[in-house]
């Protein structure tokens, strides 16, 4: 089969962006024909995919993606394929993947009504309603199961085009029988030692994932505890800001940034705590590699997959709305307790009960689906 994927950029580092190559390689294993539709494509290119770039330039983020939707719904109308596969809200979808949020449920709660009559909101709310509403054709991988409710309740989004699709980590996030090893090894390339507390955080757009929010609790932790913090995150974003907070409440040589890196594995095993006070968050892949790997979680309430942390009893859930006093007082009852150990093997045990990895194989057999039953229209 040939299928069409459309995505705003591709970068490395992206969770979307990971799963959205991660489910084009498996479609080409299986022999399909995977074309893809960007307007910026940042690394390497896997052999056999068909990278078409649309550059475009706008003075802002909404009006670049109106651009880029026009024109691929443009050359949708000239392009023959059994399904095209959206990564992004966008018209003309026969599949949407589903990492983002509901934007209009969002707006409603965070924003004026004025504010909603902007062009920036009427857009994005625009891509939404023609991925989400009854009139609409497409199909949706869902990730997290407490978004669908709120598509429903803003679109009336009929509930038999709902695909609910297990987490997707890979195999190298599990535990490994060298551990240990790897733990050690990297705590002294990083210059820790046992006494050292490590807190990581790992994703892209840092005020989003509320790397603020870290900063801040750890600064509030008493003084003898706060001195063996370490903080690593990891990821793409500006920085500049964050750095200033670290130095203005005395963090300044205690957190590091250190970019998007492709040895995540070995900071999971490294860490003691991952950190995630998330403003919003549609999953959040990298609590299920924490729990995978044996490392705590502390997570806000309103990211996807805080459900998996609790149900495991894999560290601590942090209560919406958010109060960042509630944050401060978890991190150091956590810290200053004896259940890291404990937390981490909930952890373990969970990821060995539950299907952690079958994501991005069910995604393709549900694309599969969907453009078989197209053909047969």
């Amino acid at each position: 089969m040939n299928f069409v994927f459309c995505l705003y950029v591709y970068f490395p580092f992206g969770g979307l962006q990971r799963d959205f190559l991660k489910i084009a390689s498996i479609a080409m294993e299986r022999g399909h024909t995977v074309r893809v539709l960007t307007m910026d494509w940042q690394g390497d290119k896997p052999a056999g995919l068909d990278v078409q770039l649309l550059p475009h330039s706008a003075i802002s983020n909404h009006r670049l993606c109106q651009k880029f939707t026009r024109t691929v719904t443009a050359l949708l109308s000239d392009i023959s394929c059994d399904a095209v596969v959206g990564f992004n809200k966008m018209p003309g979808l026969d599949l949407y993947y589903a990492a983002d949020s509901c934007y209009q449920s969002r707006m409603r709660e965070t924003r004026s009504a004025a504010y909603r009559l902007m062009g920036r909101c009427r857009t994005y709310a625009g891509f939404e309603k023609a991925v989400f509403s009854p009139e609409s054709k497409a199909e949706i991988l869902l990730l997290s199961p407490q978004e669908k409710q709120k598509f429903i309740d803003c679109y009336g989004t009929p509930e038999e085009r709902f695909h609910l699709l297990p987490p997707g980590i890979s195999k190298d996030r599990f535990r490994s029988t060298n551990a240990s090893s790897i733990r050690e090894e990297l705590r002294v390339e990083l210059g820790l030692s046992e006494d050292h507390i490590m807190l990581l955080m790992v994703g892209s757009a840092f005020q989003t994932k509320g790397v603020d929010r870290a900063i801040k609790a750890v600064a509030s932790l008493p003084e003898t505890l706060r001195k063996r913090v370490r903080m690593f995150i990891l990821g793409r974003s500006k920085i500049d800001a964050f750095l200033s907070l670290a130095k203005k409440v005395n963090l300044a040589d205690q957190v590091n940034f250190l970019g998007g890196r492709d040895d995540v594995p070995r900071f999971l095993l490294a860490a003691d705590l991952l950190l995630h006070p998330a403003r919003t968050e549609n999953t959040g892949t990298a609590l299920i590699e924490a729990m995978a790997a044996g490392l705590p979680v502390v997570v806000t309430e309103n990211c996807g997959y805080a459900f998996h942390v609790r149900e495991a009893g894999a560290g601590k859930v942090v209560p919406m709305p958010f109060h960042q006093e509630a944050l401060d007082k978890t991190l150091e009852e956590v810290l200053s307790g004896s259940e890291l150990r404990l937390l981490g093997e909930n952890g373990v045990q969970y990821a060995e009960r539950i299907d952690m990895t079958g994501l991005h194989d069910k995604a393709v057999d549900i694309i599969e689906a969907v453009a078989g039953r197209r053909k047969q229209r």
